[in-house]
């Protein structure tokens, strides 16, 4: 006879199967409001249902744990994984639901056609460790919460509309850090800082029904089958050759047994082998080119206290601490450097004596890191002095304009005449305001000499800053003058192609051929200096000829700058005998 079921029991289990009737994800997941979450954000990123599945067959994968670039934790309880690229999502992101994702480790949202802003909710994603939100249409401001995400490992935000500045982005990340915790971070921080400047991204264009979508989908079947064949006859092709080889082979290593059974043991061939590929490998080395400087050991160097100056595709700055000295530590990143020719052109340019070129203290090389220390210049960069002196905080006197110009040519001149032969020369490459450092006297001082050697054409492109670099886009002695010409017309006329996206030779032979020469200037030179200003016009135009042939040498240039230097100290001397190096107001 079969017992019945107790009142109690009954109850029980009634009580189970209402609770359960809202959402049979819940009773299965355990965890209600992670689904709802999840299902949110699904409907936020993608209204128009271009993943083909509607809230109520999601609900239905939920429990089976099937959806599409949805990675479950291995009870199959949470959500780990989304990775929903290139899938003309079009919607936005709910960043309250998705954090409610507790075990949330990585959210791929690239290549679609997301809109609207990044909310700063998402720093409640607290165990992300990738976030991927490039090549989106996303605009506003990059959260600058983004570094409390203490795990995350990698940022992507790049290719989309954001307003962010980078100095306002980096600051975030100034906390006091060793260069060598700096450094395993840089390649997570890289990425977020591309997108803090203002990229101009080809939006994609959202289609507005489910056939869109079943079309991009049947391409991208065809498209993995074709592969996927082409794939098979290219293994069997293969697998033909290999064993063809490997007969050749079992012939060759038989007959060899046979040749080696009468001749003597060779015992130094697999300590030959060793040499040759330790020959290969970069033993680490730390070198200095001064004596007089203070010295130390890598671990000192990796383990002091550094603030992220500056960063691109390629190199670091860094302000570091170490002992009683300040110092400014370069690290070189995604280069592709062959050890000897790195060891010979560092070599090369610390050895450059001369007062207008930024000494090189020393530097470190191993397989994965080379880092160029160089002593702390406290004055800054002619960017920012110019810059200030164009926001009324700071005078420039053209009289140190014209030092500052002279200083430059003379330290280019030195570079370029020193050569033995044009293949010995090693052009600068990426001559600009900010690369042009001051020091205590406010003497320029040429910095980052001998990097661009080591980029590819599209990566030294990629450093330079647009407006510097000449027509023709090449490393030479021309390219460098082209990009000082540049620069003294920023000295000219107070404005900067870096800041003001001007295309400046333009600007001024039209205010030329207009006969405007006079509103070239800015008033600091135009009120003392006119004469001379357009003496110095004159060259600087001749720098930024279209073709390199037009362009003079860097001597020529070098020696048309002194010739105006003498005379305006030949007209100082007549006027006041006793006047400084800097001149006077009226000089």
């Amino acid at each position: 006879m079969q017992r019945s079921m107790s009142p109690v029991l009954f109850m029980m289990v009634l009580i189970s199967a209402v609770v359960c009737a809202p959402s049979f994800t819940a009773c299965l997941d355990g965890d209600l409001s992670e689904s709802e979450a999840f299902i949110s954000f699904i409907r936020a990123i993608d209204p128009q249902d271009m993943l083909g599945i509607g809230t109520n067959d999601l609900v239905l994968q939920l429990q089976s744990n099937k959806v599409k670039g949805v990675k479950y934790s291995r009870k199959g309880q949470s959500i780990v994984e989304i990775r929903l690229q290139n899938l003309n999502l079009s919607g936005k992101i709910d960043a309250d639901s998705v954090c409610k994702l507790s075990s949330l480790r990585v959210l791929n949202l690239a290549k679609n056609n997301i809109q609207g802003n990044i909310p700063d909710s998402i720093v409640h994603c607290t165990r992300l460790t990738h976030l991927n939100l490039s090549n989106n249409n996303l605009s506003g401001e990059v959260p600058l919460v983004l570094p409390k995400l203490k795990h995350l490992r990698r940022l992507d935000v790049s290719n989309n509309h954001f307003t962010t500045s980078l100095p306002q982005f980096m600051k975030e990340f100034k906390h006091g850090k060793s260069l060598r915790s700096w450094m395993t971070r840089q390649d997570m921080i890289d990425v977020g800082i591309k997108a803090a400047s203002p990229v101009s991204s080809s939006s994609q264009s959202s289609q507005s029904n489910s056939v869109g979508g079943a079309h991009w989908l049947f391409h991208k079947r065809i498209k993995w089958m074709i592969i996927s064949i082409v794939g098979i006859v290219l293994f069997l092709l293969l697998s033909f050759f290999i064993c063809k080889r490997a007969a050749k082979l079992v012939g060759k290593k038989q007959m060899f047994q046979k040749a080696l059974e009468k001749s003597p043991p060779i015992v130094a061939l697999s300590a030959m082998s060793t040499e040759l590929e330790q020959r290969d490998e970069a033993l680490p080395e730390l070198v200095f080119f001064n004596e007089e400087d203070e010295q130390f050991k890598v671990e000192d160097l990796l383990e002091a206290t550094a603030d992220l100056q500056n960063l691109n595709i390629c190199t670091s700055l860094f302000k570091v601490r170490l002992k009683s000295q300040y110092y400014a530590v370069k690290t070189l990143r995604k280069m592709q450097i062959n050890f000897d020719e790195f060891r010979k052109t560092m070599r090369l340019v610390g050895n450059l004596q001369h007062p207008n070129i930024l000494p090189l203290v020393g530097y470190y090389s191993a397989n994965e890191e080379k880092l160029l220390i160089y002593k702390y210049q406290r004055n800054g960069s002619l960017h920012k002095l110019l810059e200030s002196c164009i926001e009324g905080k700071q005078k420039f006197p053209w009289r140190i304009r014209l030092s500052i110009a002279s200083g430059i040519a003379n330290a280019l001149g030195f570079i370029y005449q020193r050569r033995s032969n044009a293949e010995d020369s090693i052009p600068h490459g990426n001559l600009k305001l900010s690369n042009i450092l001051l020091n205590e006297n406010n003497e320029p001082q040429i910095s980052e000499y001998g990097i661009t050697k080591f980029l590819d054409p599209k990566r030294a492109r990629l450093l330079s800053s647009k407006g510097y670099t000449a027509p023709e886009k090449k490393l030479s002695e021309k390219g460098d003058v082209y990009s000082f010409g540049i620069i003294l017309l920023e000295l000219l006329t107070g404005k900067m192609v870096a800041k003001d996206g001007i295309n400046l030779p333009k600007w001024v032979r039209a205010k030329i051929r207009e006969e405007w020469t006079c509103e070239v200037f800015d008033d600091e030179v135009a009120q003392n200096a006119e004469k001379w200003g357009i003496s110095l016009l004159l060259i600087a135009l001749d720098c930024v000829s279209h073709y390199p042939e037009g362009r003079p040498t860097m001597a020529e240039a070098l020696e048309k700058i002194e010739g105006v230097m003498k005379a305006v100290e030949d007209y100082e001397q007549r006027i006041s005998p006793f006047s400084s190096d800097f001149g006077t107001p009226d000089s």
